[in-house]
């Protein structure tokens, strides 16, 4: 009898750990990473860059829209309003006053592309040109005057526990604190407070700002954040759209880690095959 070749062992299933879609103000994302629409090198390579990112919310600068800044030129007519959520921001503004103002046209701005039911505002006071830290007080007095008047906040803060906290009991939609400052690409400096505020949130957690390559977007996922904003690492990238398809894989290997759940942490090594039963010398 000719021997029959021993079956092949089965290829085990990848199984991914199950996760829930990203709800924010009620409404449901599968994609966990925001891009922005601005520093692209040209209308073209930032349409590339979204598909190849697959995400679903887009910023969009209210006020370089309305003045049509360069580079803003055509950017309405460029994005697939059907397919991306708006979220209009109040880049620029230096006061509350300006940024609940700006939030106002933001939301015009949302119903001029088809999306009636959007009140979504990424909320940005920053008086600081220099360094572009957000101001602290001046993010919670507009926040609690948005939340009021029915927007969808989703504030831009430093990683500041004690002003999440303030911000969610406020009625923020989201926190948003900064890995390190805006454009830097110093990756994520302030990780203790992030996983502070992560710990203690029951809102969405999107870091935002500060991330350069993809390993980082992946560390803010491990740590437990829920999503992520990423532009000027994906702008200004020599390939933005190999960029943005790298970002969103590591967003997503984040993610999975995160839930899968990674081993403790050991003062001193533990061996990878157990001493219990090993042949003798």
């Amino acid at each position: 009898m000719v021997p029959q070749p021993a079956p092949l062992l089965q290829e085990p299933q990848h199984l991914d750990p199950p996760d829930e879609p990203l709800t924010i103000g009620g409404r449901r994302f599968h994609s966990r990473l925001m891009t922005g629409t601005g520093k692209y090198p040209s209308l073209a390579s930032m349409q590339a860059s979204l598909r190849a990112s697959a995400c679903e919310i887009v910023t969009v600068a209210v006020r370089r829209v309305q003045s049509l800044a360069a580079g803003h030129e055509g950017l309405m007519e460029a994005i697939d309003w059907q397919r991306v959520w708006m979220l209009p921001n109040t880049a620029g503004c230096a006061t509350a006053e300006e940024a609940v103002r700006v939030a106002r046209l933001g939301r015009e701005l949302a119903k001029l592309a088809g999306q009636e039911d959007n009140t979504f505002v990424k909320l940005e006071v920053i008086p600081d040109t220099r360094h572009l830290l957000p101001d602290p007080i001046g993010t919670l007095e507009a926040a609690e005057q948005l939340v009021n008047e029915g927007f969808t906040v989703l504030p831009y803060i430093n990683a500041d526990p004690l002003l999440a906290r303030r911000l969610e009991e406020a009625g923020c939609a989201t926190v948003m604190p900064l890995g390190s400052p805006i454009g830097s690409g110093q990756g994520i400096r302030n990780a203790a407070n992030i996983a502070l505020i992560i710990e203690n949130a029951t809102v969405p957690v999107v870091v935002d700002a500060g991330i350069g390559v993809p390993s980082e977007a992946a560390q803010a996922m491990e740590m437990g954040a829920d999503a992520l904003l990423i532009n000027s690492a994906i702008a200004l990238a020599g390939n933005p759209a190999a960029m943005a398809g790298a970002m969103a894989q590591a967003c997503q290997a984040g993610r999975t880690a995160f839930l899968a759940g990674r081993l403790p942490r050991r003062a001193q090594a533990s061996p990878s095959s157990p001493l219990q039963g090993r042949v003798g010398g």
